[in-house]
This record gives structure tokens, C-alpha cells and sequence, in this order.
């Protein structure tokens, strides 16, 4: 890709409007970048989340980074990316298929919804320690680590007036820390807090509802969950839980495309 511009798509995820959900640049690419510069591009555009993919033998190879790394996971990336392709480079398609760190996800259309296929997390019950008290502020009811730290607390309100200190944050296990309660309106509230990726709080996590939906499944007996998360950008994942499969849908708006010059 030396010498030729590339073009950049931003889109917000899991909403339907702009300046909601979870924003996610996506790059669509004929052939790979060096990891250091697909590095630096992540690090410029300081979204939480920038997706780049290639077409390889009939599936899109997709991989994600953060300001602070590639990942191996993550939902609202991959939400967008599916959004651009179908829009932009495979109309009239109504399924893609992803390779990825995590496996093949597939993301197919489902009415006005694009519902990607996750695998669910495995949760092992924790003891809640002082540390997450301090990182967090409360205390959590109940915690669970899988890739990520799993914290329930009983109020909507109290996830939702959450400040935490994200230097001792830093200390705690999992790779992100989310933070739950039943909804008043929703099955769920969450809200997702990433500094260990040099992201303060993940607008809308997609991976994070990969230990969320199977949490609140079991709880309430359930196997589809509404979920919102309660950042101030908002976003909401309409879920479901089959097997060991999570299986998140939502709407996506574009913010903007434009030209990297690289």
C-alpha cells in the first residue's frame, strides 16, 4: 500500500444515529500493512477500536487495535467493519464471514439488525477483594473473571455514577473491568472501563457482552437480554445466548469516510 492513499471509514456502532454508540475506524486493505504502522494508525485515530481487513481465500482476515495493542476480541469493530462491507464493497450480500484471533465470527443481516456470532466467555466465580473496592469505588455483589473482570451490583444508578480510579484499576485481573446491574428499562446496564488498553471507558464493549449476556442469561433464566450500556455515548445490543455461542445485534451509523495518506 506504499505510495497509494487508503481509504478510512469511521462508523458509529450499536446506534442507529451518529454521535451515539461506539465509534470504530475501519480499513479496508488489498494487502497487509507493516504492524507498526497499522500500530501507529491506531494510535492516531485514539479511537478505542481500529479495524483493519483483507479478503483472503473467500473470508475477510480481520484484525483489531487499540491505542495500546491488538486485541483479540472485539464486538463493535467488527460490527462496524461488517457495516462497511456490506454497504460499500459486497451490496446484496447478507452474511460475511471473518477470520480472526478469536476464530471465524460470522455477522449476518437480520432486518434492519446485523447480528455477529461471538463465542461466550467461560466465568469463574471470584472473591470480591478490597483492591476492586478501591479500583472501583463500591462494592460489587458478585465478581467473575474470563478474559475480563465481571463486577454485579444490584443498582442501574450505581453503575451508572461509577468513577473509578484507573491506576488501580491497572492492578486488578482480566484485561478489561465491566461493571453490571439489572436495567429499569433494559435486562441490562453495564459500562466497560479499559485502561490496561490506554482506553479510560469503551463506549459500547461487543466483547465485554461476551461475559455480560452469559451472566444475566443464567440469572433471570433467559436466553434472549436487551442490554444497554450506560457510557455517555449510550448503545444498545439486542443478545441472545445459544450453547457456547453469544450472539449480539445492533444498528450502525457512518460518521465519515476519508484518505489516509501513507
Amino acid at each position: 500500500m506504499k505510495g497509494k492513499n487508503m481509504k478510512q471509514y469511521i462508523v458509529d456502532a450499536f446506534t442507529d444515529e451518529i454521535f451515539h454508540g461506539n465509534p470504530a475506524a475501519v480499513c479496508v486493505l488489498e494487502k497487509w500493512l507493516p504492524e507498526k504502522l497499522m500500530m501507529s494508525i491506531a494510535k492516531e485515530n485514539n479511537l478505542s477500536e481500529t479495524a483493519f481487513v483483507v479478503k483472503e481465500d473467500g473470508k475477510y482476515h480481520l484484525r483489531w487495535f487499540t491505542p495500546g495493542g491488538e486485541i483479540d476480541l472485539c464486538g463493535h469493530a467488527t460490527l462496524a467493519c461488517a457495516f462497511i462491507l456490506f454497504r460499500f464493497y459486497i451490496q446484496g450480500e447478507v452474511q460475511v464471514i471473518f477470520r480472526t484471533l478469536s476464530g471465524d465470527l460470522t455477522v449476518c443481516k437480520n432486518g434492519a439488525l446485523l447480528e455477529m456470532e461471538f463465542p461466550a466467555y467461560k466465568l469463574k466465580k471470584i472473591p470480591v477483594t478490597q483492591e476492586m473496592v478501591d479500583a472501583i469505588g463500591a462494592v460489587p455483589n458478585e465478581a467473575y473473571i474470563g478474559r475480563d473482570l465481571l463486577c454485579i451490583f444490584d443498582e442501574e444508578d450505581l453503575v451508572k455514577s461509577l468513577s473509578p480510579n484507573m491506576n488501580k484499576l491497572l492492578a486488578l485481573d482480566g484485561l478489561l473491568l465491566h461493571v453490571t446491574a439489572p436495567g429499569k428499562d433494559t435486562d441490562s446496564v453495564s459500562r466497560s472501563f479499559a485502561p490496561k488498553l490506554k482506553i479510560a471507558e469503551d463506549p459500547v464493549c461487543g466483547s465485554g457482552h461476551c461475559h455480560i449476556v452469559p451472566y444475566w442469561s443464567r440469572r433471570l433464566s433467559k436466553q434472549n437480554i436487551v442490554a444497554y450500556q450506560a457510557s455517555q455515548r449510550g448503545g444498545t445490543l439486542f443478545c441472545r445466548i445459544s450453547g457456547d455461542k453469544v450472539f449480539l445485534a445492533g444498528k450502525a451509523a457512518l460518521f465519515s469516510e476519508c484518505e489516509i495518506y501513507i
